[in-house]
């Protein structure tokens, strides 16, 4: 563990491909998938991907929503996700 680590609240004990809720600084275990895309720079059938822990999934779903960007949320089965991975920044 570094410092940089510590400072950004990582949890050591997780592993590099745990999957982790896309919140900005949360470091939860994600439990769903929430699937969106941009219909400006998008294909119809294209799919990125935002993880959810059950206390963010209500708030990110808020987020894509109002901006006509969510498409469907679905469990996190086995750690496995489908689609572009994309982190809340």
């Amino acid at each position: 563990m570094s410092i940089f680590d510590f400072a950004a609240g990582t949890d050591p004990t997780m592993g590099e491909s745990a999957a982790v809720c896309s919140r900005k600084a949360c470091r939860s275990q994600a439990s769903w998938q929430l699937l969106w895309n941009n219909p400006k720079i998008h294909t119809p059938e294209r799919r990125k991907t935002w993880l959810a822990c059950g206390d963010h999934r209500e708030w990110l779903e808020d987020y894509l929503q109002t901006r006509g960007l969510w498409k469907e949320t679905v469990p996190l089965e086995d750690g496995r996700v489908s689609g572009a991975l994309e982190q809340d920044s």
